[in-house]
């Protein structure tokens, strides 16, 4: 093997361990945050992009989402109270 090769891998397995050990201390250093990368827009996307439409709960929906939640509480009170 090459010298420059051996001091690569070398290099290579110290920074592998020093992330290694700031996981298991706990510490976030600046160097082995990983961060979002931003995509920048390109043109002519906007148009072409579709959108997620909100989603809208009716009222007689919440009323039966209530009910099922005043249930599941009773059932709770009921249990705890055995």
């Amino acid at each position: 093997m090459q010298l420059s090769k051996i001091l690569a891998e070398i290099d290579l397995e110290i920074s592998r361990l020093e992330q290694a050990r700031t996981l298991l201390a706990g510490e976030t250093s600046p160097a082995t945050k990983k961060t979002r990368k931003t995509k920048s827009p390109s043109v002519g996307t906007d148009s072409s992009v579709k959108r997620k439409k909100k989603r809208n709960l009716s009222p007689e929906g919440r009323k039966r989402i209530a009910e099922a939640v005043r249930r599941r509480w009773e059932l709770q009170k009921k249990n705890a109270a055995k």
